[in-house]
């Protein structure tokens, strides 16, 4: 394991194993919680154990590639290159309740829904715990705009590497690293249904937000493949068990697309399927994928959607547009990337 997925208990017990004592472990998970990138800015540790854990466990940092930053809205895009050369997006978004950072959990997706970006590739790995606490850590320092918010919707399926997304979820919001509340922290699905009900268990109080983006098998069959495996009934079950293990309120993704999903008997078709499930709706103006033929509805038509969900007793809101000049929507900016070193 990389020495900043491991946990401060587990420095601790690395120190011992190493002869020194354990505080030893907590000094060293506090700089790396820092960001430091070298061994040698650890002047409160022994040079004769940085010798050691400079041979044993290098440490790597991110390298930002790309920064765009948004002319509209102050967005920030990172493109950041792992240890291995692959390349990864965090999007850092500015709001009156603070800055909210979005990371990826995953090294392209194998989902393949068809409105997104992030797919086109396949999934090429998943990350590890500390891959996706750089993301926040390093944008926090190259920005200098305190963190205070985390979304999992980058790039990657956050379930589909659930194992990694939880001992990242630990490493963050532990008090002696970035001590980001779980509260504060949204987890996005396109719904897996059986992970959903793993993570359930946990009891976590963080946002879980589904994919859902259709009201029924026949069209969400057509944009999301996922739904072959776990029909939105089953989907929408599991997201009632989720509710009634963590008393926490379900967010659903809604991408708002042109002919396809935005129709008013789809929005009641929602309130029909969601009776007794509370839930918020966020709807998304879709955003425009070269490679994809789907097109975003028109505001009449997201404002209409809007409405009859709200008259049925279900809050919507519309998703503020950020970074519509920096290609901020999942994907853009890393396949714009690798056609160009291609």
């Amino acid at each position: 394991m990389k020495l900043k997925s491991m946990t401060l208990r587990e420095m601790e017990v690395l120190m011992k194993e190493l002869g020194q004592p354990a505080f030893r472990g907590k000094q060293l998970y506090t700089w790396l919680h820092k960001g430091a990138r070298s061994y040698d800015e650890m002047t409160n540790l022994p040079k004769d154990l940085r010798a050691v854990l400079e041979e044993k466990y290098p440490i790597y940092a991110p390298v930002a590639v790309r920064r765009q930053e948004s002319k509209l809205d102050g967005t920030r895009k990172y493109l950041w290159q792992l240890e291995d050369g692959n390349c990864v997006e965090t999007v850092l978004m500015r709001y009156h309740y603070g800055n909210s950072v979005c990371i990826s959990s995953e090294v392209g997706c194998r989902m393949g829904c068809a409105f997104c970006a992030s797919t086109l590739g396949g999934l090429v790995r998943k990350l590890e715990p500390h891959e996706m606490l750089d993301q926040v850590l390093f944008t926090q320092l190259d920005s200098g705009l305190p963190i205070s918010h985390i979304v999992l919707m980058g790039i990657g399926e956050p379930l589909d590497n659930l194992e990694n997304v939880l001992r990242f979820l630990e490493l963050v919001n532990s008090k002696e690293g970035m001590n980001i509340s779980l509260r504060h922290i949204s987890l996005s699905t396109c719904g897996l249904v059986p992970k959903i009900d793993e993570l359930a268990r946990q009891k976590l109080q963080l946002t879980l937000s589904v994919s859902l983006h259709a009201p029924n098998d026949e069209i969400r069959d057509t944009i999301m493949p996922v739904n072959r495996a776990y029909p939105v009934e089953e989907l929408l079950a599991a997201c009632r068990r989720y509710y009634q293990a963590t008393n926490r309120r379900i967010s659903f993704e809604y991408a708002m697309i042109n002919g396809v999903n935005d129709a008013p008997e789809h929005a009641k078709e929602l309130l029909r399927r969601l009776k007794g499930l509370p839930a918020h709706f966020n709807l998304i103006p879709l955003n425009h994928v070269e490679e994809s033929p789907l097109k975003p509805s028109t505001k009449a038509a997201v404002a209409k959607f809007q409405k009859l969900l709200e008259d049925g007793g279900v809050t919507a809101t519309v998703r503020r547009t950020l970074g519509g000049d920096i290609d901020a929507s999942c994907g853009q900016l890393r396949r714009k990337h690798t056609k160009e070193n291609q």
